[in-house]
Parts: structure tokens; C-alpha cells; sequence
């Protein structure tokens, strides 16, 4: 995949996912040869395979619950309705994000208000308990697989009566402290979208230990009065008392992205070790560049390292594009979130005119140091070493040229 030449160049391919497995595969010919795609399409007394998918997935998190939906932009919008947020209301959420994640706020009526970064790329505690007394819900999204201390946040939360629903878009098979991502708060969402740690195209999951707010997200997700279909939900007392009072806003997943999934998902720990393998090397490659300040991974998080950031503090914008348009050459994508506008994927918490937003100093002087780089499963570790050597040689070059 790469090459060695007097000047190092990377030739690998950032978007390039793994091929899905052969017994995914399997799994969805069979669905697609049935016919009965749609979940709720079973025959009496059979768990369909979104079914079973919901059980798994909650066995592997340890949540009482589970949905499968869409996407993990339906989720986050599912679960903000399944707790009554309305029209009008703030939501407390990190400056630090991605616009699905202000998006699904937004998509109720409600008011995002957002809560400071650190340098360690986690949402800014002292900022959260300054701005707690504002709102009911924190979304917190740990942003590009960073988790900050959930004890310490959960503590702020619960003193000012704050639900929290995570978003672990990027944490799905991680934790803190030995207890899994989304585990921590009322709800949390994840993604199966192409990009994160398994791939169904689009699609996503919520998982709940409430069982009110699950059963009214199982019905805002297009159940109908087929709730008694799914297996990891709750009793159907439950769903009896919030049926009529909950609407239909259908986003449920089928049973062909279900069957993909499925074995994917038995193999996520695996996956899990081999990121976290192409991370670190890379994290080790660039420790110590002049300039470049590296995010130490702290003591309690279990992390997946499907993507790396550092910050380039407090550089000229003209010398972080430099740096983007050196190892661009070499054959490196960096993305940056110091932008503007936003590009691509990127962007910043003041790029949404929807969402309401103050000027932030600390958050923006770290927003705008921060580069991003993908690392998929198609680049080995030695892969990862090379792609280390050149942003540590392009970084160093601008540093010492400024």
C-alpha cells in the first residue's frame, strides 16, 4: 500500500472500509432470497433479524434495551423525543461535534447550548457546571472517540438533574473504567454508518435501562402495535400506558442491514485490538514533533482509536494550511476543524445558523489547532508508521520555518 522513495509518499486510500464479511453476506442473500425485508415482515413466534440484532447488541453493552434504527442521527432524535424534549427547550451539548449531533436537537424544535473543549478534545467540565442549571438533557457526544470523565460528569449531572443521552457515534466497543460506552447516561446512540466501527451503510442503535423511554422510542420508530416483535424492549404494560400519546416517526432498520451486521458485530473486540494497534502507532510516531501537541489518552478510557487528532496550538492559519498542503502532497488527508467554514465532514460549533451560538475564546483557540485523520482496518501498521514519519517531517518542517 505504500512505498519508500528518497521523500516518503503514502499511497493508501482513506475511504476504503473493509470488505464485508462472507458470512454477512451469506446472511443477506438469504434475506433478500425470503423476500421479507422489513422487520415486522416474520412469521408468528419468529425473531426477525433486527430482532435478534437488538438482543445482541444489548447483551454486548449490558443495557436492559435496545433499537436498531436508520441511522445514529434518527437515533439522537428518537431519544431526545422518547424524554419529551419540546419545541423551545435547551439542550446542553459539546462545542466539539459533528452536525448531527446539533441537527437532531434542532430537529425537535429545541435549542442547543454548547459546552466548552478541552485540549484533551472532551467536553470542558467547569464549563458544563457553569451552563448545567440552562437545561434538562445533555447530549454529550464523545467526539472522535475521546471519553472524558464520566464519574466527574456524571456527578455534575446528577446534582443539577440533568439527563444525559451519549452520543457514541464514535465509541462502540469502548469505555471508561470498564463500563461500555452509552452505559453511563438514560439513552445513548450509536452509528453503523460506513465510517464507524461497523458498516451497514447507514443504520444505528439506542439503548435504554428506562423502560418508558424505550418503549415510547420503539413506537416513535415506526412499531406500530407490532412492539410485542422485538425482543429487547420492554413488558407490553409498558407499552400500553404511552401507545396513544407517542407518534410515529418512522426510522426503523430492516432486516437485510440487520443480517450484515450481525456478524460484524461478533467480531467488533478483535477490530477493537487491531485500531487501537494502527493508533498507537501513529500516536508514538509523532510524540515529541516539535509543535505538535499529541492528546494523551487518560488512565480510565477505553478507547477505540478508528481516527487520531492532534493540535497544532496556536499556529497562523496560513501555517496549518501549509502543513494540510504538504502532507496532502505526500499523500496524507488531514482534515481540520480550525475552518471557517465547514468542509466535507467538518465543521464547527458556530457553522449552523439554525443553532443559536456565542462567541467561545477558549474553545475556538482549540478548535482551531485541531487535524484529524481517519485510520481504517485497510492500512497496516506499518502503514501507520509511515504516515507518522511524514507529519512528523512536514510539521516540523513549517515549525521550524516559522
Amino acid at each position: 500500500m505504500s512505498k519508500r522513495t528518497s521523500r516518503e509518499i503514502f499511497t493508501g486510500n482513506f475511504t476504503q472500509q473493509e470488505p464485508i464479511p462472507e458470512s454477512a453476506i451469506s446472511a443477506a442473500v438469504e434475506v433478500m432470497q425470503s423476500g421479507r425485508l422489513h422487520r415486522y415482515n416474520v412469521a408468528p413466534g419468529e425473531l426477525g433479524e433486527a430482532a435478534l440484532l437488538e438482543q445482541e447488541f444489548a447483551s454486548l453493552t449490558g443495557a436492559d434495551y435496545c433499537l436498531a434504527v436508520a441511522s445514529g442521527g434518527y437515533a439522537m432524535g428518537c431519544a431526545l423525543r422518547a424524554l419529551g424534549v419540546e419545541p423551545g427547550d435547551k439542550v446542553l451539548t459539546n462545542a466539539f461535534t459533528l452536525a448531527p449531533v446539533p441537527g437532531a436537537i434542532a430537529s425537535v424544535g429545541a435549542v442547543p447550548v454548547f459546552v466548552g473543549v478541552t485540549e484533551g478534545l472532551v467536553i470542558d467540565l467547569e464549563d458544563l457546571e457553569a451552563k448545567a442549571g440552562q437545561a434538562d438533557v445533555l447530549m454529550l457526544s464523545h467526539m472522535r472517540g475521546h471519553i472524558c470523565d464520566m464519574d466527574a460528569l456524571m456527578a455534575i449531572c446528577d446534582a443539577n438533574d440533568v439527563k444525559v443521552i451519549e452520543d457514541c457515534a464514535h465509541t462502540m466497543g469502548g469505555g471508561w473504567k470498564g463500563v461500555p460506552s452509552g452505559r453511563h447516561g438514560v439513552m445513548a446512540c450509536y452509528s453503523t454508518q460506513t465510517y464507524k466501527h461497523v458498516n451497514s451503510g447507514e443504520g444505528g442503535f439506542l439503548i435504554s435501562n428506562d423502560e418508558e423511554a424505550m418503549a415510547r422510542a420503539i413506537i416513535l420508530s415506526g412499531s406500530y402495535m407490532l412492539y410485542e416483535r422485538h425482543a429487547a424492549a420492554p413488558s407490553s404494560e409498558v407499552f400500553e400506558r404511552v401507545k396513544y400519546h407517542t407518534p410515529n416517526v418512522s426510522g426503523r432498520m430492516d432486516n437485510l442491514r440487520a443480517a450484515i451486521l450481525r456478524p460484524q458485530l461478533q467480531a467488533l473486540p478483535q477490530q477493537v485490538v487491531a485500531w487501537n494497534e494502527r493508533h498507537d502507532a501513529v500516536l508514538n510516531g509523532v510524540r515529541g514533533t516539535p509543535g505538535l501537541h499529541v492528546v494523551e489518552r487518560p488512565d480510565g478510557e477505553d478507547y477505540v482509536g478508528s481516527s487520531i487528532q492532534f493540535l497544532l496550538l496556536d499556529w497562523t492559519e496560513e501555517n496549518i494550511a501549509e502543513v494540510l498542503h504538504r502532507c496532502g502532497e505526500r499523500g496524507v488527508e488531514l482534515k481540520w476543524f480550525g475552518g471557517a467554514e465547514p468542509v466535507a465532514f467538518t465543521s464547527r460549533y458556530d457553522s449552523w445558523r439554525y443553532a443559536p451560538s456565542q462567541p467561545m475564546p477558549k474553545t475556538d483557540r482549540i478548535l482551531k489547532g485541531v487535524l484529524d485523520m481517519r485510520i481504517p482496518l485497510t492500512f497496516s501498521v506499518a502503514d501507520c508508521e509511515l504516515l507518522a514519519r511524514i507529519i512528523r517531517a512536514e510539521v516540523g518542517a513549517v515549525y521550524q520555518a516559522a
